[in-house]
Protein backbone atom coordinates (compact mmCIF):
# COMPACT_ATOMS: atom_id res chain seq x y z
CA UNK A 1 0.00 0.00 0.00
CA UNK A 2 1.20 3.34 -1.13
CA UNK A 3 1.45 6.12 1.07
CA UNK A 4 -1.18 7.88 -0.75
CA UNK A 5 -3.38 4.69 -0.13
CA UNK A 6 -2.83 4.71 3.36
CA UNK A 7 -3.66 8.43 3.80
CA UNK A 8 -7.19 8.00 1.60
CA UNK A 9 -7.57 4.65 3.98
CA UNK A 10 -7.72 7.25 6.63
CA UNK A 11 -10.05 9.68 5.25
CA UNK A 12 -11.99 7.17 4.38
CA UNK A 13 -12.04 7.60 0.38
CA UNK A 14 -11.39 5.78 -2.33
CA UNK A 15 -9.70 6.69 -5.70
CA UNK A 16 -11.70 6.59 -7.99
CA UNK A 17 -10.36 9.04 -10.28
CA UNK A 18 -9.89 7.38 -13.35
CA UNK A 19 -6.24 6.08 -14.24
CA UNK A 20 -6.46 5.21 -17.50
CA UNK A 21 -3.66 5.89 -19.80
CA UNK A 22 -3.62 7.81 -23.36
CA UNK A 23 -5.09 4.76 -24.96
CA UNK A 24 -6.20 1.81 -23.11
CA UNK A 25 -7.52 1.58 -19.44
CA UNK A 26 -8.44 -1.71 -17.46
CA UNK A 27 -11.08 -3.77 -19.35
CA UNK A 28 -14.56 -3.93 -16.80
CA UNK A 29 -15.89 -6.91 -15.90
CA UNK A 30 -19.08 -5.97 -16.49
CA UNK A 31 -21.30 -2.77 -18.17
CA UNK A 32 -20.74 -1.11 -21.44
CA UNK A 33 -17.04 -0.02 -22.75
CA UNK A 34 -16.64 3.46 -22.73
CA UNK A 35 -14.77 5.24 -25.53
CA UNK A 36 -13.81 8.64 -23.91
CA UNK A 37 -13.92 11.90 -26.39
CA UNK A 38 -12.70 14.97 -25.40
CA UNK A 39 -11.16 18.24 -26.59
CA UNK A 40 -9.35 21.50 -25.86
CA UNK A 41 -8.98 24.53 -28.76
CA UNK A 42 -5.31 25.84 -27.84
CA UNK A 43 -2.33 24.66 -26.20
CA UNK A 44 -0.52 28.07 -25.76
CA UNK A 45 -3.46 29.23 -23.61
CA UNK A 46 -4.73 25.93 -21.43
CA UNK A 47 -3.25 23.05 -19.90
CA UNK A 48 -4.53 20.07 -22.06
CA UNK A 49 -3.70 17.57 -19.34
CA UNK A 50 -5.77 19.15 -16.80
CA UNK A 51 -8.37 19.93 -19.26
CA UNK A 52 -8.20 16.52 -20.50
CA UNK A 53 -8.86 14.78 -16.41
CA UNK A 54 -11.55 17.20 -15.62
CA UNK A 55 -13.49 16.46 -18.55
CA UNK A 56 -12.82 12.60 -18.05
CA UNK A 57 -13.76 12.92 -14.46
CA UNK A 58 -17.37 14.62 -15.72
CA UNK A 59 -17.46 11.70 -17.99
CA UNK A 60 -16.67 8.92 -15.64
CA UNK A 61 -19.67 10.71 -13.05
CA UNK A 62 -22.15 10.36 -16.06
CA UNK A 63 -21.51 7.17 -16.79
CA UNK A 64 -20.80 5.80 -13.04
CA UNK A 65 -23.01 2.54 -12.81
CA UNK A 66 -23.33 1.79 -16.09
CA UNK A 67 -19.97 0.76 -17.40
CA UNK A 68 -16.31 2.37 -17.58
CA UNK A 69 -13.97 4.17 -19.92
CA UNK A 70 -11.85 1.54 -21.57
CA UNK A 71 -10.22 3.80 -24.78
CA UNK A 72 -9.26 7.64 -24.95
CA UNK A 73 -9.37 10.11 -27.71
CA UNK A 74 -8.78 13.55 -26.66
CA UNK A 75 -7.43 16.44 -29.23
CA UNK A 76 -5.31 19.36 -28.21
CA UNK A 77 -5.43 22.47 -30.55
CA UNK A 78 -8.69 21.81 -32.45
CA UNK A 79 -11.16 24.29 -33.08
CA UNK A 80 -14.80 22.78 -32.25
CA UNK A 81 -16.19 23.88 -35.50
CA UNK A 82 -13.91 21.34 -37.62
CA UNK A 83 -14.99 18.44 -38.97
CA UNK A 84 -14.56 15.75 -36.86
CA UNK A 85 -12.22 13.78 -39.95
CA UNK A 86 -10.38 16.43 -39.64
CA UNK A 87 -9.49 16.42 -36.17
CA UNK A 88 -6.61 13.59 -35.45
CA UNK A 89 -8.21 12.16 -32.67
CA UNK A 90 -11.56 12.10 -33.46
CA UNK A 91 -10.49 10.91 -36.82
CA UNK A 92 -9.04 8.00 -35.26
CA UNK A 93 -12.17 6.99 -33.23
CA UNK A 94 -14.17 7.28 -36.18
CA UNK A 95 -11.76 4.93 -37.94
CA UNK A 96 -12.03 2.20 -35.32
CA UNK A 97 -15.74 2.05 -35.57
CA UNK A 98 -15.18 0.05 -38.76
CA UNK A 99 -13.24 -2.35 -36.29
CA UNK A 100 -15.64 -5.22 -35.43
CA UNK A 101 -13.38 -5.90 -32.46
CA UNK A 102 -12.99 -1.99 -31.42
CA UNK A 103 -13.45 -3.10 -27.54
CA UNK A 104 -16.10 -0.30 -27.38
CA UNK A 105 -20.11 -0.28 -27.26
CA UNK A 106 -20.63 3.45 -26.56
CA UNK A 107 -19.09 7.04 -26.70
CA UNK A 108 -18.94 9.55 -23.59
CA UNK A 109 -18.02 13.28 -24.21
CA UNK A 110 -16.26 15.39 -21.41
CA UNK A 111 -18.79 18.10 -22.32
CA UNK A 112 -20.83 19.13 -25.82
CA UNK A 113 -19.28 22.06 -26.74
CA UNK A 114 -15.59 20.17 -26.41
CA UNK A 115 -16.96 17.60 -28.86
CA UNK A 116 -19.19 19.45 -31.50
CA UNK A 117 -20.49 22.46 -32.63
CA UNK A 118 -23.68 23.36 -34.20
CA UNK A 119 -25.28 20.18 -36.27
CA UNK A 120 -22.48 17.83 -35.94
CA UNK A 121 -23.77 15.55 -33.68
CA UNK A 122 -27.36 14.83 -35.37
CA UNK A 123 -24.90 14.43 -38.51
CA UNK A 124 -22.65 11.73 -36.84
CA UNK A 125 -25.37 9.90 -35.12
CA UNK A 126 -26.27 8.41 -38.42
CA UNK A 127 -23.63 6.68 -38.54
CA UNK A 128 -22.80 5.64 -34.95
CA UNK A 129 -25.87 4.24 -35.31
CA UNK A 130 -25.12 2.57 -37.92
CA UNK A 131 -22.04 0.72 -36.54
CA UNK A 132 -24.31 0.17 -32.82
CA UNK A 133 -22.31 2.53 -30.91
CA UNK A 134 -24.52 4.84 -28.19
CA UNK A 135 -23.47 8.49 -27.56
CA UNK A 136 -23.98 9.59 -24.32
CA UNK A 137 -23.84 12.86 -23.24
CA UNK A 138 -23.51 14.79 -19.80
CA UNK A 139 -25.76 17.30 -20.33
CA UNK A 140 -28.50 14.10 -20.81
CA UNK A 141 -27.17 12.01 -18.24
CA UNK A 142 -28.10 8.81 -20.96
CA UNK A 143 -27.57 8.01 -24.17
CA UNK A 144 -28.77 10.55 -26.62
CA UNK A 145 -32.19 8.80 -28.44
CA UNK A 146 -33.33 11.13 -31.14
CA UNK A 147 -36.74 9.46 -31.36
CA UNK A 148 -36.87 11.30 -28.07
CA UNK A 149 -38.41 14.75 -28.61
CA UNK A 150 -36.83 15.75 -25.37
CA UNK A 151 -33.59 14.59 -26.52
CA UNK A 152 -33.87 16.13 -30.04
CA UNK A 153 -34.85 19.57 -28.16
CA UNK A 154 -31.67 19.27 -26.30
CA UNK A 155 -29.51 18.40 -28.57
CA UNK A 156 -30.51 21.64 -31.11
CA UNK A 157 -30.42 23.84 -27.95
CA UNK A 158 -26.48 22.35 -27.23
CA UNK A 159 -25.18 22.78 -30.59
CA UNK A 160 -26.72 26.95 -31.13
CA UNK A 161 -25.03 27.65 -27.49
CA UNK A 162 -21.66 26.02 -28.66
CA UNK A 163 -21.72 28.31 -31.89
CA UNK A 164 -23.11 31.00 -29.80
CA UNK A 165 -20.44 30.52 -27.54
CA UNK A 166 -17.90 31.08 -30.23
CA UNK A 167 -19.53 34.20 -31.94
CA UNK A 168 -19.42 35.62 -28.47
CA UNK A 169 -16.06 34.97 -27.76
CA UNK A 170 -15.25 36.40 -30.99
CA UNK A 171 -17.15 39.45 -30.42
CA UNK A 172 -14.80 40.11 -27.14
CA UNK A 173 -11.86 39.65 -28.59
CA UNK A 174 -12.51 41.87 -31.63
CA UNK A 175 -14.12 44.65 -29.47
CA UNK A 176 -11.40 44.89 -26.52
CA UNK A 177 -8.29 44.79 -29.67
CA UNK A 178 -10.56 47.63 -31.18
CA UNK A 179 -9.88 49.73 -28.02
CA UNK A 180 -6.84 48.93 -27.07
CA UNK A 181 -5.49 49.73 -30.75
CA UNK A 182 -7.14 53.05 -30.66
CA UNK A 183 -4.87 53.57 -27.18
CA UNK A 184 -2.14 53.09 -29.35
CA UNK A 185 -1.32 49.83 -27.19
CA UNK A 186 0.76 47.24 -29.06
CA UNK A 187 -1.55 43.99 -29.66
CA UNK A 188 1.68 41.30 -29.98
CA UNK A 189 3.01 39.43 -32.86
CA UNK A 190 6.13 39.95 -34.14
CA UNK A 191 7.57 43.70 -34.52
CA UNK A 192 7.54 44.85 -38.38
CA UNK A 193 10.85 44.89 -40.28
CA UNK A 194 12.48 48.34 -39.35
CA UNK A 195 11.48 47.91 -35.76
CA UNK A 196 12.42 45.92 -32.57
CA UNK A 197 10.50 44.99 -29.39
CA UNK A 198 11.38 46.67 -26.22
CA UNK A 199 9.38 46.45 -22.83
CA UNK A 200 7.10 49.54 -21.80
CA UNK A 201 5.58 48.53 -18.73
CA UNK A 202 3.90 46.34 -16.61
CA UNK A 203 0.71 44.06 -18.19
CA UNK A 204 -2.16 46.00 -16.89
CA UNK A 205 -3.91 43.00 -15.47
CA UNK A 206 -2.90 42.98 -12.15
CA UNK A 207 -2.87 39.35 -12.25
CA UNK A 208 -0.14 38.85 -14.87
CA UNK A 209 2.03 41.86 -13.73
CA UNK A 210 1.92 39.94 -10.26
CA UNK A 211 3.56 37.43 -12.81
CA UNK A 212 5.94 39.41 -14.02
CA UNK A 213 4.08 40.07 -17.47
CA UNK A 214 5.02 43.02 -19.27
CA UNK A 215 3.58 45.30 -22.41
CA UNK A 216 5.65 45.65 -25.52
CA UNK A 217 6.29 49.04 -27.90
CA UNK A 218 7.64 49.33 -31.28
CA UNK A 219 11.58 51.07 -31.36
CA UNK A 220 13.46 51.86 -34.25
CA UNK A 221 15.93 49.31 -35.37
CA UNK A 222 19.04 51.10 -36.07
CA UNK A 223 20.13 47.62 -38.47
CA UNK A 224 17.08 47.55 -40.39
CA UNK A 225 15.19 50.85 -40.43
CA UNK A 226 17.49 52.54 -42.83
CA UNK A 227 16.27 49.84 -45.04
CA UNK A 228 13.17 51.02 -45.23
CA UNK A 229 13.28 54.58 -45.46
CA UNK A 230 15.92 53.43 -48.35
CA UNK A 231 13.05 51.76 -49.99
CA UNK A 232 10.20 54.31 -49.70
CA UNK A 233 12.42 56.92 -50.86
CA UNK A 234 13.58 55.10 -53.97
CA UNK A 235 10.04 54.15 -54.44
CA UNK A 236 8.94 57.64 -54.14
CA UNK A 237 10.41 58.68 -57.22
CA UNK A 238 9.18 56.05 -59.15
CA UNK A 239 11.27 53.05 -58.89
CA UNK A 240 9.92 49.83 -59.70
CA UNK A 241 9.46 47.37 -57.53
CA UNK A 242 11.22 44.86 -59.09
CA UNK A 243 14.31 47.09 -59.43
CA UNK A 244 14.17 47.82 -56.01
CA UNK A 245 14.75 43.98 -55.01
CA UNK A 246 17.33 43.39 -57.61
CA UNK A 247 19.28 46.39 -55.93
CA UNK A 248 19.10 44.97 -52.78
CA UNK A 249 20.30 41.58 -53.39
CA UNK A 250 23.26 42.51 -55.40
CA UNK A 251 24.05 44.75 -52.22
CA UNK A 252 23.66 42.01 -50.63
CA UNK A 253 21.29 43.61 -47.79
CA UNK A 254 19.83 40.97 -45.44
CA UNK A 255 16.12 40.35 -46.25
CA UNK A 256 13.69 39.81 -43.37
CA UNK A 257 13.90 36.33 -42.65
CA UNK A 258 18.10 36.28 -43.21
CA UNK A 259 18.22 38.90 -40.48
CA UNK A 260 15.82 37.56 -37.97
CA UNK A 261 15.91 33.83 -38.27
CA UNK A 262 12.86 33.38 -35.77
CA UNK A 263 11.29 34.73 -39.14
CA UNK A 264 9.31 33.00 -42.13
CA UNK A 265 11.11 29.95 -40.97
CA UNK A 266 9.59 27.97 -43.62
CA UNK A 267 11.15 29.79 -46.20
CA UNK A 268 14.53 27.81 -47.76
CA UNK A 269 15.76 30.76 -49.68
CA UNK A 270 17.14 34.41 -47.86
CA UNK A 271 16.90 36.73 -50.55
CA UNK A 272 14.34 39.66 -50.96
CA UNK A 273 11.27 38.72 -53.51
CA UNK A 274 8.71 41.31 -54.69
CA UNK A 275 6.45 39.91 -52.25
CA UNK A 276 8.67 40.90 -49.56
CA UNK A 277 9.10 44.60 -50.65
CA UNK A 278 5.35 44.99 -51.51
CA UNK A 279 4.39 44.34 -48.16
CA UNK A 280 6.72 46.49 -46.39
CA UNK A 281 5.52 49.57 -48.35
CA UNK A 282 1.84 48.55 -48.32
CA UNK A 283 2.26 48.52 -44.45
CA UNK A 284 0.62 51.68 -42.92
CA UNK A 285 2.37 51.32 -39.56
CA UNK A 286 5.45 52.82 -41.09
CA UNK A 287 4.04 56.04 -40.30
CA UNK A 288 3.91 55.62 -36.54
CA UNK A 289 0.33 54.72 -36.50
CA UNK A 290 -1.32 51.62 -34.27
CA UNK A 291 -3.82 50.40 -36.90
CA UNK A 292 -5.59 47.06 -36.88
CA UNK A 293 -7.57 44.68 -38.92
CA UNK A 294 -6.35 45.42 -41.67
CA UNK A 295 -7.31 41.62 -42.63
CA UNK A 296 -9.19 39.04 -41.37
CA UNK A 297 -8.83 35.32 -40.58
CA UNK A 298 -11.10 32.34 -41.25
CA UNK A 299 -10.90 29.10 -41.79
CA UNK A 300 -12.70 26.82 -44.21
CA UNK A 301 -14.94 23.81 -42.25
CA UNK A 302 -16.63 22.34 -44.89
CA UNK A 303 -13.17 20.78 -46.57
CA UNK A 304 -10.92 18.01 -45.63
CA UNK A 305 -7.65 19.37 -44.85
CA UNK A 306 -6.10 17.43 -46.87
CA UNK A 307 -7.35 19.05 -50.27
CA UNK A 308 -7.79 22.90 -49.19
CA UNK A 309 -5.53 25.13 -47.26
CA UNK A 310 -8.40 25.53 -44.57
CA UNK A 311 -7.14 29.05 -42.95
CA UNK A 312 -8.21 31.70 -45.30
CA UNK A 313 -6.64 34.75 -45.26
CA UNK A 314 -8.42 38.19 -46.74
CA UNK A 315 -8.17 41.94 -46.76
CA UNK A 316 -10.37 43.91 -45.24
CA UNK A 317 -11.45 47.49 -47.17
CA UNK A 318 -9.52 50.22 -45.63
CA UNK A 319 -13.28 51.52 -43.73
CA UNK A 320 -12.79 48.49 -41.66
CA UNK A 321 -9.54 49.48 -40.48
CA UNK A 322 -9.00 51.13 -36.73
CA UNK A 323 -6.16 53.43 -36.55
CA UNK A 324 -4.79 54.98 -32.95
CA UNK A 325 -6.09 58.31 -32.12
CA UNK A 326 -2.40 59.04 -31.31
CA UNK A 327 0.96 57.92 -32.87
CA UNK A 328 2.18 55.29 -31.27
CA UNK A 329 6.12 54.46 -32.23
CA UNK A 330 8.51 56.08 -34.36
CA UNK A 331 7.96 56.94 -37.77
CA UNK A 332 9.83 55.85 -40.68
CA UNK A 333 8.31 57.66 -43.42
CA UNK A 334 5.74 60.68 -43.32
CA UNK A 335 1.92 60.18 -44.02
CA UNK A 336 2.07 62.44 -47.44
CA UNK A 337 5.09 59.96 -48.81
CA UNK A 338 3.49 57.08 -47.44
CA UNK A 339 0.00 57.44 -49.68
CA UNK A 340 2.39 59.17 -52.49
CA UNK A 341 3.78 55.81 -52.77
CA UNK A 342 0.44 53.84 -52.65
CA UNK A 343 -0.48 55.14 -55.09
CA UNK A 344 2.31 54.79 -57.77
CA UNK A 345 1.88 53.08 -60.97
CA UNK A 346 5.16 51.83 -62.38
CA UNK A 347 5.47 52.47 -65.92
CA UNK A 348 6.28 49.51 -68.21
CA UNK A 349 8.46 49.68 -71.12
CA UNK A 350 7.30 47.92 -74.08
CA UNK A 351 9.56 45.86 -76.55
CA UNK A 352 11.27 48.55 -77.90
CA UNK A 353 12.01 49.95 -74.11
CA UNK A 354 9.32 52.85 -74.82
CA UNK A 355 7.69 53.94 -71.83
CA UNK A 356 4.10 54.79 -72.09
CA UNK A 357 2.62 56.88 -69.51
CA UNK A 358 -1.77 56.81 -69.25
CA UNK A 359 -2.37 60.16 -66.50
CA UNK A 360 -6.45 59.10 -66.24
CA UNK A 361 -5.73 55.08 -65.90
CA UNK A 362 -8.90 53.99 -64.43
CA UNK A 363 -10.64 57.11 -63.84
CA UNK A 364 -12.28 56.91 -67.00
CA UNK A 365 -15.32 55.10 -67.16
CA UNK A 366 -17.93 54.67 -70.49
CA UNK A 367 -21.41 56.93 -70.10
CA UNK A 368 -23.19 54.18 -72.18
CA UNK A 369 -22.33 50.44 -70.62
CA UNK A 370 -20.30 51.76 -66.72
CA UNK A 371 -17.49 49.64 -68.19
CA UNK A 372 -13.99 51.10 -66.88
CA UNK A 373 -12.15 52.34 -69.89
CA UNK A 374 -9.26 50.78 -71.26
CA UNK A 375 -5.52 52.23 -72.11
CA UNK A 376 -5.24 52.35 -75.47
CA UNK A 377 -1.79 53.73 -77.43
CA UNK A 378 -2.42 54.70 -81.39
CA UNK A 379 -0.31 56.79 -83.72
CA UNK A 380 1.89 57.59 -80.69
CA UNK A 381 -0.48 59.48 -78.54
CA UNK A 382 -2.42 58.12 -75.28
CA UNK A 383 -5.71 57.16 -75.41
CA UNK A 384 -9.01 55.12 -73.95
CA UNK A 385 -11.55 53.14 -75.33
CA UNK A 386 -14.59 50.97 -74.30
CA UNK A 387 -15.65 48.27 -76.58
CA UNK A 388 -18.85 47.62 -74.35
CA UNK A 389 -17.72 44.01 -73.49
CA UNK A 390 -17.13 42.77 -76.85
CA UNK A 391 -13.97 41.99 -78.32
CA UNK A 392 -15.32 40.44 -81.88
CA UNK A 393 -16.64 43.22 -85.05
CA UNK A 394 -19.28 45.12 -84.36
CA UNK A 395 -22.38 43.90 -85.72
CA UNK A 396 -26.37 44.98 -85.42
CA UNK A 397 -27.06 47.57 -83.11
CA UNK A 398 -24.14 47.40 -81.10
CA UNK A 399 -23.20 50.96 -80.29
CA UNK A 400 -20.02 52.10 -82.01
CA UNK A 401 -16.71 51.71 -79.68
CA UNK A 402 -16.17 54.61 -77.72
CA UNK A 403 -12.13 55.70 -78.14
CA UNK A 404 -11.17 59.35 -76.36
CA UNK A 405 -7.51 60.39 -77.32
CA UNK A 406 -6.12 61.64 -73.74
CA UNK A 407 -5.49 65.61 -74.89
CA UNK A 408 -8.36 65.94 -76.42
CA UNK A 409 -10.16 64.65 -72.78
CA UNK A 410 -8.06 66.63 -70.87
CA UNK A 411 -9.15 69.94 -72.51
CA UNK A 412 -12.83 68.53 -72.10
CA UNK A 413 -12.05 67.97 -68.65
CA UNK A 414 -11.19 71.38 -67.74
CA UNK A 415 -14.56 72.50 -69.63
CA UNK A 416 -16.10 70.89 -67.34
CA UNK A 417 -14.63 72.44 -64.15
CA UNK A 418 -13.99 75.70 -65.69
CA UNK A 419 -10.10 74.89 -65.17
CA UNK A 420 -7.36 77.79 -66.60
CA UNK A 421 -6.13 77.01 -69.75
CA UNK A 422 -2.57 76.83 -67.53
CA UNK A 423 -3.65 74.07 -65.24
CA UNK A 424 -1.21 70.98 -65.18
CA UNK A 425 -2.95 68.05 -66.57
CA UNK A 426 -0.69 65.44 -64.01
CA UNK A 427 -2.42 67.65 -60.61
CA UNK A 428 -5.41 67.58 -62.32
CA UNK A 429 -5.60 63.82 -62.36
CA UNK A 430 -3.58 63.54 -59.49
CA UNK A 431 -6.63 65.77 -57.51
CA UNK A 432 -9.72 63.33 -59.32
CA UNK A 433 -7.36 59.91 -57.95
CA UNK A 434 -7.02 61.50 -54.85
CA UNK A 435 -10.17 62.19 -54.38
CA UNK A 436 -11.95 59.33 -55.87
CA UNK A 437 -13.79 60.59 -58.23
CA UNK A 438 -15.01 59.33 -61.55
CA UNK A 439 -14.66 60.80 -65.17
CA UNK A 440 -18.08 59.59 -67.08
CA UNK A 441 -17.30 59.66 -70.72
CA UNK A 442 -19.32 60.03 -73.80
CA UNK A 443 -18.56 60.68 -77.17
CA UNK A 444 -19.46 64.62 -77.07
CA UNK A 445 -18.96 65.29 -73.87
CA UNK A 446 -17.41 64.39 -69.82
CA UNK A 447 -18.65 64.72 -66.43
CA UNK A 448 -16.88 63.29 -63.41
CA UNK A 449 -18.92 62.06 -61.31
CA UNK A 450 -18.17 63.19 -57.09
CA UNK A 451 -17.11 66.03 -55.58
CA UNK A 452 -13.74 66.95 -55.44
CA UNK A 453 -12.49 68.55 -51.98
CA UNK A 454 -9.27 70.09 -50.37
CA UNK A 455 -7.02 73.06 -50.74
CA UNK A 456 -8.25 75.44 -53.02
CA UNK A 457 -6.28 75.73 -56.38
CA UNK A 458 -5.21 79.27 -55.74
CA UNK A 459 -3.17 77.99 -52.52
CA UNK A 460 -1.50 74.96 -54.19
CA UNK A 461 -1.09 76.20 -57.78
CA UNK A 462 0.14 80.57 -56.85
CA UNK A 463 0.20 81.60 -60.89
CA UNK A 464 -3.50 79.91 -61.59
CA UNK A 465 -5.26 82.09 -59.36
CA UNK A 466 -8.52 80.67 -59.89
CA UNK A 467 -11.23 78.86 -57.65
CA UNK A 468 -13.59 76.12 -59.19
CA UNK A 469 -16.85 76.54 -59.04
CA UNK A 470 -20.20 74.59 -60.37
CA UNK A 471 -21.32 71.05 -59.72
CA UNK A 472 -17.71 70.19 -58.89
CA UNK A 473 -15.54 72.19 -56.96
CA UNK A 474 -12.11 71.71 -56.64
CA UNK A 475 -12.24 73.51 -53.07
Amino acid sequence: MTGRDILMAWMGRQDSAPRGNHRQCHDPADGLRFAFYGRTSTIDHQDPETSKAWQMEVASETIAGHGHIVKVFFDAGQSRRGAWRDRPEAAELLAALRDPNRGFDAIIVGEYERAFAGDQLPRLLALFRRYGVQVWLPESGEAIDMDNPEHRALVKMLGGQSLREVVRARHRAMASMRVQTLEGRFLGGRAPYGYMLVESGAHPRLADARRGRMTYRLEVDPETAPVVRWLFAERRTGRSVDSLVRDLNDRGVPCPAAHDADRNTHRTRRRWTAETVTVILQNPRYTGWQIWNRQGVDHDHTTPADRRRRRIVKRNPTDRWTVSRQRAHTPLVGEQDFVAVQRLRTRRPTNTGETREYLFAGLLRCGICDRRMDCHWVNGRAGYRCRHGHTGPRTGDRPATLYLREDHLITRIGRALHLPAAASPRTVAERIRANRAVVVCHADAVTVDGTLTGPTWEKENPTESVHYAGTNPMG
